[in-house]
């Protein structure tokens, strides 16, 4: 009778090479063997089922980056607070916003930064930004905001004007193709990059173009940002009204006033710059419904109005409606001695506060992606005419703000809030 041979490692188990291969295992637990739905699962989903799912996916793909933002936003708090601390300072001559936007500059250009994170920064651009802007509205009342935009609205319009006219023939001399001279225009006169996103395709720019007035509205309102806080206390008797109607019309993103004008309270403990620079920025932002197509007909590369029209709807800014908004909340909060016949004073004051501080978050959050989103590499391609035609925009803007601004100082003043 023939000897049967026993399985390797059968009589010594310790030899049996798939002993080690379960010792991580749990009894009971399955092993995690890819994702739990199947296709036809997938299929046979109800819509809220669907729905679900979608909302699940968006969270994994936006979690990292805001997370990362909201973790740089709090360092760069800690940070701040440091010579306050350790060297005994009354007050720390930095700010946080500043150095949370440094803080992501280091990041995003010492070691990169991994695609993981790019869903979330880009949510905390485009939506965390405009909510906190939106929320300040609740800060002025509608006659503060009615105020405010009265006595910027002649220096709004001037500074659209003056770039509009002179980058457009300043790009022309250096040999700037004449479509990235308008959006360089364009973009630093209105508001920065979403006006050259909603311009490009009116007039056909092509995505290098796109890029190149990208870089000199970042790399300018970045100088802008950091830079204006400090100038305009000194240039204007540390008045913080004139102070706001500055940055709001000579620095050229949202993200980057509302960060300018951040800097300014932290620095100065006064929140009429930022309140100032908001309203005056989010005017100009509405001119884009002008502009727009103004640009589109002068460049002669208008396609359809139906094209035109679509263009200009995606560009209006709707969390300038959302300021007005809490602004109207504010202005019948306030109405009467129980806000709304429902409120104490006491309690509308503290939601007012705990809006004020959601709002602050925001933006500090959206201060840190605009650090982590900048990338020195991509700015060093832009070439020297580009740089050149956006310095020259951005100083020209600068000075015709300066100029009006203190023209017009001796009739802006004890505005209503």
């Amino acid at each position: 009778m023939e000897k049967v041979q026993p399985a390797a490692g059968l009589g010594d188990p310790y030899k049996n090479p798939e002993l080690f291969h379960w010792l991580d295992s749990l009894e009971g637990a399955p092993d995690w063997l890819g994702p739990a739905e199947t296709d036809a699962e997938r299929e046979s989903w109800a819509p809220w089922q669907r729905r679900g799912n979608h909302f699940f996916g968006l969270v994994g793909a936006t979690l990292p980056g805001l997370a990362l933002a909201l973790l740089i936003a709090m360092a760069g708090r800690l940070l701040a607070d440091l010579p306050t601390a350790a060297l005994g300072f009354e007050k720390s001559p930095l700010s946080p916003i500043l150095v949370a936007i440094l803080l992501g500059l280091l990041i995003r250009n010492a070691i990169g930064l991994p695609d993981v994170y790019e869903a979330g920064l880009e949510l905390a651009l485009k939506k965390v930004l405009r909510i906190g802007v939106a929320l300040l509205g609740i800060r002025l009342s509608l006659a503060a905001t009615g105020a405010i935009g009265l006595a910027a609205l002649p220096i709004v319009v001037c500074c659209i004007a003056t770039a509009l006219f002179f980058v457009t023939r300043i790009g022309a001399a250096l040999g700037l193709p004449p479509r990235l001279a308008t959006l360089i225009a364009v973009g630093t006169a209105i508001c920065g990059n979403s006006a050259i996103v909603a311009m490009a395709p009116v007039i056909e720019a092509s995505d290098d173009e796109v890029s190149y007035a990208v870089g000199c509205i970042t790399v300018f309102g970045l100088m802008a940002l950091v830079v204006y806080p400090y100038l305009g206390h000194q240039l204007f008797g540390a008045d913080p009204t004139l102070v706001g109607l500055f940055m709001g019309t000579a620095i050229h993103d949202t993200s980057q006033v509302a960060g300018a004008g951040m800097v300014y309270l932290a620095q100065y403990g006064t929140p009429d710059a930022l309140d100032a620079a908001t309203v005056t920025k989010l005017q100009r932002n509405m001119f884009m419904l002008v502009v727009i197509p103004l640009m589109a007909f002068h460049a002669n590369r208008a396609r359809a109005t139906g094209s035109i029209r679509s263009q200009i709807k995606a560009a209006i800014p709707m969390f300038v409606f959302g300021f007005l908004a809490m602004s109207l909340l504010r202005t019948l909060g306030d109405l009467g001695d129980r806000p709304f016949g429902l409120l104490s004073p006491e309690a509308w004051s503290a939601l007012i506060k705990g809006a004020t501080k959601i709002a602050t978050l925001c933006l500090a959050v959206a201060m840190a992606a605009v650090g982590l989103g900048t990338s020195f590499t991509r700015l060093r391609g832009l070439g020297m005419r580009p740089l050149a035609v956006g310095l020259f925009a951005a100083a020209l803007v600068g000075g015709v703000s300066y100029t009006l601004v203190q023209l017009l100082s001796p009739w802006v003043g004890n505005l209503p809030t």
